[in-house]
């Protein structure tokens, strides 16, 4: 007997299992390939935790595997001996989240570990800023952040408030490999943790801490103050959790006039006005364009399910609306910042911003114009947490902001992952900033490429799916790795940064890229432009990000038309 149908069997056999679980399996019985894929492995515990699609099986999120991977977390805590300091435990508005979030609770606290749960759902950088100003040693957030509805996730956090540290993550994982899923996992009621004391509720108390946080990183406070009777603004969380705090920090911002969609205020896992809820797709601005034309909104904001990422669509001079997409907010906002602190003389000493090595070099541009250190890291936003990590350790920098172009964003310290909330509100500072001197957000950008040259990014994703889809993955950047492209479209790699095996190699030579081994690779041209190869690590596919300098937009796509049939002649 295969051993996926060893384990489909003992599950099919567990008293752990409800009846409805066990009707889900029986349905598959003839279904050999869905038997294979649901058991054949587990889902990998990693630094970003665990994602997938919910389903009954070890290869999916249900509230076994949910309590396996919080019993392999407990088991670090325990070893650490900081079970008094408890974790703080937050979900967002996925189905069974909620589910999942008590699931973990009532698993710490049958191995006596402290729990502060959130009463409803929260957004992820609320959960980072929760575990921080309670002195956790940990934190857990149910998420699947922007994914499809049929996924969910788990992500751990460490006691900075970043996402855990590769050792511990591997800890967690070999704690998980050893236990028996039913037998070795335990658990109590959540009404016994209640009464006993080893999960408190948290709420509002935390809410209004968190809120004077974000409100702190306002740059110029009177900015929005200064156009607030003509400046409107239309918001939108998809169904999740910014639908709280992003209108209430904006409105304490000063802006009068913010109008919310309704349909998609309604909190609903189903997502139903959405193919998908990712605010870096256009479609899922449809129904605020239409309130915008209405209102005659300039800026409408949109926020993912659990509120650490931000979509934008501003004004164009003809009167539509146009995308700003996560590597022109991010260029957009370092130099707002900047521009801000200089004009108001408020520059804090030896500032620092950081971004993922995958995000726009424009911004880069704008910093060493501005006098700002640049920090390029791996991408995941728990690398920049460590970058502000090491520097509190030294106090010599201040830290400015932090992106990715996966359109997350951070001002401040006080939470270490993106945060969609304070970056709402900077949003809506920016626009005021812009208003007031005659310019949307679209003139603006067109005012930075005008200075700095015009900057073009595109990503491309290759899915490879199916039972062979890790191993064709594994192979294509094998080959890239092993045999790389001499040229993109005709012009030469002129530098090639390994950063799997930590090497840059440059004109023969070879010097250590200085971060951490991750199965990236990145190829630079002799014109500049910048193309990066790297897996997703929670979907079957690999992404190609292409950073390209040119005249225009017509003369990027050309570029871009020709690199990626370098590309598609090696896949």
């Amino acid at each position: 007997m295969q051993d996926y149908q060893k384990h489909y069997r003992e599950w099919l056999a567990s008293d752990a299992l409800s009846d409805a679980e066990k009707d889900e399996l029986r349905a598959i019985a003839d279904d050999e390939q869905e038997i294979e894929l649901r058991f054949s492995s587990g889902l990998s515990f990693g630094t970003a935790g665990l994602r997938g699609v919910m389903k009954t099986g070890l290869d999916a999120m249900n509230r076994h595997t949910v309590a396996h991977a919080t019993q392999g977390l407990a088991n670090l805590i325990l070893k650490e001996g900081r079970a008094e300091d408890g974790v703080a435990i937050a979900y967002d508005s996925r189905l069974n989240s909620q589910l999942f979030a008590e699931t973990s609770a009532c698993v710490l606290a049958a191995n006596g570990i402290r729990v502060y749960l959130f009463d409803a759902l929260r957004p992820t950088p609320e959960l980072s800023f929760a575990l921080r100003e309670l002195g956790c040693v940990a934190g857990i957030n149910i998420t699947a952040s922007h994914n499809p509805k049929q996924y969910n996730g788990y992500k751990a956090y460490w006691e900075d408030g970043a996402q855990l540290p590769p050792e511990h993550a591997d800890t967690v994982s070999a704690e998980i490999n050893k236990l028996d899923i039913f037998r070795d996992v335990k658990q109590i009621p959540l009404a016994q943790a209640l009464k006993e004391g080893t999960v408190r509720m948290i709420g509002a108390e935390i809410d209004e801490k968190y809120l004077e946080n974000v409100l702190a990183q306002a740059v110029n406070p009177s900015a929005i103050a200064a156009v607030a009777d003509t400046l409107s603004i239309v918001y939108t969380p998809l169904h999740g959790t910014g639908h709280k705090l992003v209108p209430e920090v904006v409105r304490r911002a000063g802006l009068k006039h913010l109008y919310t969609v309704d349909e998609q205020m309604v909190i609903d896992g189903s997502f139903p006005t959405v193919k998908k809820p990712n605010p870096e797709y256009p479609d899922v601005f449809a129904l605020g364009i239409a309130l915008a034309d209405r209102v005659g909104s300039d800026l409408i904001v949109a926020t993912d399910p659990d509120a650490d990422r931000v979509g934008v669509m501003t004004r164009t001079p003809d009167g539509s609306f146009t995308t700003i997409t996560g590597n022109q907010m991010g260029a957009l906002l370092i130099d707002y910042i900047i521009t801000a602190y200089r004009e108001t003389g408020t520059m804090p000493e030896n500032p620092y911003a950081v971004k993922s090595i995958v995000s726009s070099e424009l911004a880069e541009k704008i910093c060493e114009a501005g006098g700002v250190r640049m920090h390029n890291v791996l991408t995941g936003f728990k690398f920049i947490g460590e970058v502000i990590k090491n520097y509190e350790k030294t106090g010599d920098g201040s830290f400015l902001f932090g992106f990715e172009e996966s359109y997350g964003y951070l001002k401040g310290t006080y939470a270490r992952d993106k945060d969609a909330v304070v970056t709402s509100m900077l949003i809506c500072e920016m626009t005021a900033f812009y208003k007031a001197r005659g310019m949307t957000l679209c003139d603006a950008r067109e005012a930075l490429w005008k200075k700095y040259g015009f900057c073009y990014e595109s990503n491309v994703e290759i899915y490879l799916e199916g039972l062979d889809g890790a191993a064709r993955m594994k192979a294509l950047m094998s080959a890239l790795r092993e045999n790389p492209p001499a040229d993109f479209g005709g012009v030469k790699v002129s530098q090639i940064r390994d950063y799997l095996l930590g090497t840059i190699l440059e004109q023969g030579s070879t010097t250590p890229t200085g971060l951490p081994s991750s199965n990236v690779l990145y190829y630079r041209l002799e014109n500049g432009d910048v193309i990066v190869a790297r897996p997703s690590g929670t979907e079957p596919k690999i992404k190609f990000y292409y950073l390209l300098q040119a005249e225009d937009e017509s003369d990027a796509k050309a570029k871009l038309s020709r690199y990626t049939e370098t590309l598609n002649a090696r896949v």
